[in-house]
């Protein structure tokens, strides 16, 4: 990993950060996005020539193209992207507007496409490259009062599974991250609510909004040990498309499975009478 450069989004805290300061204790250079100049200025001051920090909210679509151009100047290459950064939504799909999903939809999907397809190139060139979407177990098991934001991460995930198909056979490799509940800014300041509350839900959507709320900073999950297992994965060949991180995903992927699998036992005569 010694000289690899890393493009990292997010990087201001929980798994952004401690992904960076992973491959930089490992000889990596990372370039790491902040939202905020004086981010940048104390990143760029405390790493020096081990990284840079660079100043870009992914909702920017001309700004990603610009910075991933002058990145691209100064490095030569870009070997690994790190699709990280995101926010988070709770409320029931009737209390959320169109205003606050879009919000919501803008860099989980819109901003990650973006910044994929610009780098994309970059990577067909060098005829190697190494993606990471940072998704959830919410991108694949979806619960009642995070509707919108399961439904962007369905949506990374699923552009993430064809374009792993379509790149492979050009030296560039996928891997979709899912974590479970960490210890990050998600169920805090990286966290919407939506605006509007409607009591028929407090059961369902309201409830699964307390818990989020209530479990802030006492999660399960770690992001220092998940950072270094990404690292260590994202170097091993032939590794699975899915890395599932902590105890909750197991769980919770496996429910999905269960629920797929007994759906289509249970249809299975129905849906054979659909064709001719």
């Amino acid at each position: 990993m010694k000289n690899k450069v890393w493009f990292i989004t997010g990087v201001s805290s929980g798994l952004g950060m401690a992904l960076a300061q992973v491959v930089i204790a490992a000889e990596g250079y990372v370039i790491g996005t902040f939202r905020k100049k004086e981010q940048v200025e104390a990143f760029n001051n405390k790493y020096g020539h081990k990284a840079m920090g660079i100043l870009l909210d992914i909702t920017d679509m001309d700004g990603i193209k610009n910075q991933v151009a002058s990145v691209y100047s100064k490095t030569g290459k870009i070997d690994f992207l790190a699709n990280n950064a995101g926010i988070g939504m709770v409320g029931a799909i009737e209390e959320t507007s169109l205003e606050e999903a879009r919000r919501v939809f803008e860099p989980n999907f819109f901003g990650t496409l973006r910044l994929t397809q610009t780098i994309l190139p970059l990577m067909r060139a060098q005829k190697s490259g190494h993606i990471v979407q940072v998704s959830s177990h919410a991108g694949v098991k979806a619960f009642a009062g995070f509707g919108i934001y399961n439904a962007s991460k369905f949506a990374l995930e699923g552009f993430s599974e064809a374009m792993a198909q379509e790149v492979n056979p050009l030296g560039i490799k996928v891997t979709i991250v899912e974590p479970g509940p960490f210890r990050t800014s998600f169920a805090g300041s990286s966290l919407l609510l939506s605006h509007r509350t409607i009591e028929d839900y407090n059961e369902t959507a309201g409830a699964f909004k307390e818990k989020l709320l209530s479990v802030h900073n006492k999660q399960e999950g770690d992001p220092v040990k998940a950072a270094h297992i990404i690292f260590d994965y994202v170097q091993k060949e032939n590794q699975p498309l899915r890395l599932a991180l902590g105890k909750i995903p197991l769980k919770t992927i496996q429910m999905k499975i269960d629920s797929l699998n007994s759906d289509l036992s249970h249809n299975k005569y129905l849906s054979e009478k659909a064709v001719y």
